[in-house]
């Protein structure tokens, strides 16, 4: 099971050696080593994160790590940006679902080839779950790839999937110290995207005050309001996108040129 969270299974085992019994008489015990199981858990996954990052920029896909709470519009969202812009580039979806291949249908009805990973009692997708979907979805050169991680906003903070950027998507129906409650995830993003501003009118949501509070712990954060259903302020995030493939574009020609220069011996 994950020692991160205690969800999923990782085939670990733990030992623990001496007994805690109380005692008033004195003799040596076997002494007790604490290991850090989420640290070994941790060690391995961001390898395989980077085996993955390294695999995506061999290929020039951009992938990006969408992240929520349950019901914060992630999949009505990559919905409407699938039907958007893929007339500019090809796009492909990794779906991250405890259960059911209802969201990845959705994906395909949009537009974009899907591969639905099942988690069951897990709360977040994995490096190695991503390799294997990688693998599996096969994503075109130069595409765009949405991993949609499981709806959470504790462990996907965690764990490096090999993405270029990590992406928070909230709505105004959350409440606007979310920044606050899941500072990890938050910290952890280089975008914010506050969904469903259509509603704000119907709502107790003060704007300015989540902005804020996402800025207290991710100072350089970018923050975008946004309706996936009305399409308001989506342009915005679809420049972001741009300006991230730009971004990994750059750092890719800056490794082939230091490659170039640097042959293998």
């Amino acid at each position: 099971m994950c020692a991160t969270c205690g969800c999923g299974d990782t085939g670990a085992v733990i030992t623990i050696t001496g007994d805690d019994h109380p005692h008033p008489h004195s003799h040596d015990h076997p002494r007790t080593e604490t290991i850090s199981l989420e640290q070994k858990v941790l060690q391995k996954n961001d390898e395989l994160a980077e085996h993955n990052r390294q695999w995506l920029a061999e290929r020039g896909v951009l992938a990006l790590n969408v992240t929520s709470s349950p019901g914060a519009g992630k999949t009505t969202l990559l919905e409407r940006t699938i039907r958007e812009l893929t007339s500019d580039r090809p796009v492909a979806v990794i779906e991250g679902d405890q259960e059911t291949l209802l969201d990845a249908e959705r994906i395909r009805a949009a537009g974009a080839r899907a591969v639905q990973v099942n988690t069951g009692a897990g709360c977040h997708l994995d490096a190695d779950m991503v390799h294997r979907a990688l693998h599996a979805l096969e994503p075109e050169p130069g595409s765009l790839l949405f991993i949609e991680n499981v709806g959470n906003l504790v462990c996907p903070a965690l764990f490096d999937l090999g993405e270029y950027s990590k992406v928070v998507v909230i709505s105004v129906t959350e409440g606007a110290n979310k920044p606050l409650k899941y500072p990890h995830m938050f910290a952890a993003a280089q975008l914010v995207l506050i969904n469903k501003i259509d509603l704000l009118p119907y709502v107790d949501f003060d704007l300015d005050e989540c902005i804020g509070h996402a800025r207290s712990v991710n100072p350089g954060v970018n923050v975008l309001p946004v309706s996936a259903t009305t399409g308001e302020g989506v342009g915005t995030w679809y420049d972001w996108i741009a300006s991230q493939k730009a971004a990994s574009a750059k750092i890719r020609m800056s490794l082939d040129s230091v490659d170039k220069t640097n042959p293998p011996e």
